[in-house]
């Protein structure tokens, strides 16, 4: 299944923001609350958030005013429709999966995938399976080899939601990093979430800002990555499909004491994505003018 918005003449970008982003920060009576993020999350611009259900409701996201796209465990074949149904329930927009654990067989996780995908069919929801650390897909290979095994028997592609800093410190990657991530751009281009942390070869997070407030230099390289990644997803992309990207900055030993401000982070991220979205869009509008001249 494929989200769209049949009103748009081009490609929709959705920019979400995690709200395990603002776990740490306070108001006057202590710890955020998830109708204190979600109200910080709308008015930093950001169209959607993320988050797991039950601790977000269906009042959470009616109230939000914000799409909510839901983050789920998935540790095998009897949980998977009475979560799928729970997060329906909440009006969530689409679901990533983290799927199993590390040492999984990829028999096992394809077993456990294919009823993932078709429950999710049967509810009409938008489920992808996320590459992540401590689960089926931890390595690249182990989320190739689920990929392909999923495609023979399905015939059809497994939807996945990248996070690319996972394999990216597996294997140690230096810049530029396009080449080696980018083993199946087919399926970059099937996908329709991307966990959009900042990354280099050897830290799964990195600061977006220095201390100065202008971009680190290991930014930089992540950034042309990121462009070449939005511009591989658009050239497959038809009008008014939907793109859901989360810049995640988030707690739980990602970061180091010495990082900045995980909100600040979010934010850079998030402007920074939307130049390359518009700057991509020109050129692919730039490219089809051209292609349909005729000469004389």
């Amino acid at each position: 299944m494929t989200n769209s918005s049949s009103n748009s003449p081009k490609p929709v970008l959705h920019h979400v923001a995690s709200l395990s982003t603002l776990l740490g920060y306070r108001g006057k009576r202590g710890e955020l609350s998830i109708p204190q993020r979600t109200e910080k999350i709308r008015r930093a611009g950001f169209d959607a958030f993320a988050g797991r259900v039950p601790a977000v409701t269906h009042e959470h996201v009616a109230q939000s005013g914000l799409i909510f796209v839901t983050t789920t465990d998935m540790g095998g074949l009897g949980v998977i429709k009475p979560k799928l149904k729970a997060i329906k329930a909440t009006g969530s927009r689409c679901v990533n999966a983290q799927t199993l654990d590390h040492d999984t067989p990829t028999k096992r996780a394809l077993e456990v995938v294919r009823r993932l995908m078709d429950t999710a069919g049967e509810l009409g929801m938008d489920v992808s399976v996320e590459m992540h650390r401590d689960t089926c897909t931890e390595t690249p290979e182990k989320m190739y080899a689920l990929a392909e095994a999923y495609e023979r028997v399905e015939k059809r592609p497994l939807k996945i939601t990248w996070d690319f800093s996972h394999p990216a410190v597996v294997k140690h990657i230096s810049p530029p990093y396009w080449d080696r991530l980018a083993e199946r751009p087919d399926l970059i281009q099937y996908a329709n979430q991307f966990h959009f942390r900042p990354f280099n070869g050897h830290h799964a997070q990195i600061p977006a800002l220095g201390r100065n407030g202008n971009y680190t230099p290991e930014f930089l390289p992540w950034l042309e990555f990121a462009e070449q990644v939005i511009a591989c997803w658009l050239k497959a992309a038809t009008p008014g499909r939907e793109l859901f990207i989360c810049p995640e900055q988030i707690p739980f030993g990602y970061d180091l004491s010495v990082f900045g401000d995980r909100w600040k982070d979010v934010q850079a991220i998030r402007q920074a994505v939307e130049q390359i979205w518009r700057r991509q869009l020109r050129k692919r509008a730039t490219g089809r003018r051209e292609s349909g001249r005729t000469g004389s």
